[in-house]
């Protein structure tokens, strides 16, 4: 390992900062890079990219490893940020993670690291492990599946997953920050980062209003009666049931309500009562931009499992071709509030064979 060059994607976290120890006493030649992805960020408290590179530099200076540091800002808003607003405006519910990953992560920066920093490998701090087999090289889930996040690489390619180092992969969480604090890493404890950097803790509506226009509408129930009033369309999902402005009213079974259907036609919210109501339920859905991570023969059909969502449940189904892009899926039983602009993702046990985006569901009545 002397002679191979490895840099690690470092986000100023302890994962990251792990996973570039790791490889260090594994004798790898080891640097790091920072990349910054959004501009708006430095002087607010919701992205605070400044306090990572921060950490970052900290965390390198005690690994003893070069820092290298970029700006893809200009290319993050081009081919991701436009996309997520987009998506939204169609009335889907988009994930920039995995479109982040595809563009920029395993992008532009695997370009920039593997063609002009010329190193062997990219290493990141993601939970999700790299096999071969049959000389195929597989993604497979993360011993912690708790924290497992080959949901959000599915777009990776066989010939990546070649160029691409996982150290952390194999490991549980706790593990993880049991190594950092052995080591004395000053992030050892770092609360980790969730949901959208550029939104961070703020509610999505507040965010989405600076960026798209919305009007306000009516709230229908199913048979068409007005039973109040929505705030925007593109402020909902598929299955929502907190925050939809109703409350009890009209609610004479005692249940909830969640959304059903987003008519853009009709600027209106279509809700129903009760998390078991059968317009929730999609007995499949059809999704589109598929991508394999290895050539799979599915011609007939495929019988595997999905999650429809990050953090989802397995769900066993049977996947059918319809182009080279698109398939149809049909589950072995029928799943709630499936939300077009999501990403589903196969896999056979552990493996993960890829993914795709929901385009629709296919409704069970």
């Amino acid at each position: 390992m002397k002679n191979k060059k490895v840099i690690v994607a470092m986000s100023g976290g302890v994962d990251s900062a792990v996973s570039a120890y790791l490889l260090l006493k594994k004798g790898y030649v080891v640097e790091g890079i920072f990349m910054k992805n959004w501009e708006e960020d430095d002087n607010v408290d919701y992205c605070a990219s400044a306090k990572d590179l921060y950490d970052t530099r900290i965390v390198c200076k005690k690994l003893g490893i070069y820092l290298h540091e970029v700006n893809f800002s200009t290319e993050y808003w081009d081919n991701v940020f436009e996309k997520f607003l987009l998506s939204y405006k169609q009335g889907n519910t988009p994930n920039p993670d995995i479109l982040c990953n595809k563009k920029i992560k395993f992008g532009l920066l695997f370009d920039f690291v593997i063609y002009q920093l010329r190193a062997d490998f990219l290493a990141t701090g993601h939970y999700a492990q790299i096999k071969s087999l049959n000389r195929k090289n597989m993604l497979i889930r993360s011993i912690d599946l708790h924290k497992d996040q080959s949901y959000f690489l599915y777009t990776l390619s066989n010939y990546k997953l070649k160029k691409i180092l996982f150290p952390v992969g194999h490991l549980k969480k706790k593990k993880v920050r049991n190594i950092a604090h052995k080591i004395h890493l000053h992030n050892a404890y770092k609360k980790d980062s969730t949901g959208i950097c550029f939104i961070g803790p703020r509610k999505m509506h507040i965010f989405l209003h600076r960026f798209i226009g919305y009007r306000s509408g009516n709230i229908v129930d199913q048979y068409g009666y007005i039973i109040g009033v929505h705030n925007g369309l593109v402020n909902y999902t598929i299955g929502q049931r907190k925050n939809i402005g109703i409350g009890g009213r009209f609610d004479k079974q005692n249940m909830p309500w969640y959304v059903v259907e987003k008519n853009f036609i009709k600027n209106s919210l279509v809700v129903v009562q009760g998390r078991k109501n059968i317009q929730l339920f999609s007995i499949g859905l059809i999704a589109i931009n598929v991508h394999w991570i290895n050539k799979i023969n599915i011609f007939n059909n495929l019988s595997c499992t999905v999650k429809v969502r990050y953090c989802a449940n397995d769900i066993k189904c049977r996947i059918y071709l319809l182009n080279l892009y698109s398939v149809k899926i049909i589950f072995e039983k029928p799943i709630s509030s499936i939300a077009p602009g999501q990403s589903v993702v196969f896999y056979s046990h552990k493996i993960c064979l890829g993914g795709g985006v929901i385009k629709k569901s296919i409704p069970y009545a």
